[in-house]
C-alpha cells in the first residue's frame, strides 16, 4: 500500500485539532486545582475522548460523577463563593 500524503489544510486541521486537546487538557488540569484547592475532588474530571474524534473537533470537558457528598461540598463552595462576592 502507498504512502498517504497530507494536504496542507489537513495538516493545519490536525494541528488545531491538537491544540484544542491540549487547550482543554489544560482547562482540566486548572479545574482540577482549583477544586482540590477548597477540598472538592472529580474522580471523572477529564477530556471527553469523544468530543476529540473526528476532523472539526470541539473537545468537552467532562466533568464526569461523583458522590452525594462531592456534590454537596462542590455547592457549599460556590454558595459561599458567591456569598463573598456579593
Amino acid at each position: 500500500m502507498g504512502k498517504i500524503m497530507m494536504t496542507a489544510t489537513e495538516r493545519r486541521d490536525e494541528a488545531g485539532n491538537r491544540d484544542r486537546v491540549r487547550a482543554a487538557e489544560e482547562a482540566v488540569a486548572r479545574l482540577r486545582a482549583g477544586l482540590a484547592s477548597v477540598g472538592v475532588k472529580l474522580p471523572s474530571l477529564g477530556v471527553d475522548p469523544v468530543s476529540c474524534a473526528g476532523g472539526e473537533s470541539v473537545p468537552l470537558v467532562d466533568l464526569g460523577r461523583c458522590s452525594i457528598e462531592t456534590a454537596l461540598r462542590l455547592s457549599a463552595q460556590l454558595e459561599a463563593k458567591a456569598r463573598h462576592d456579593s
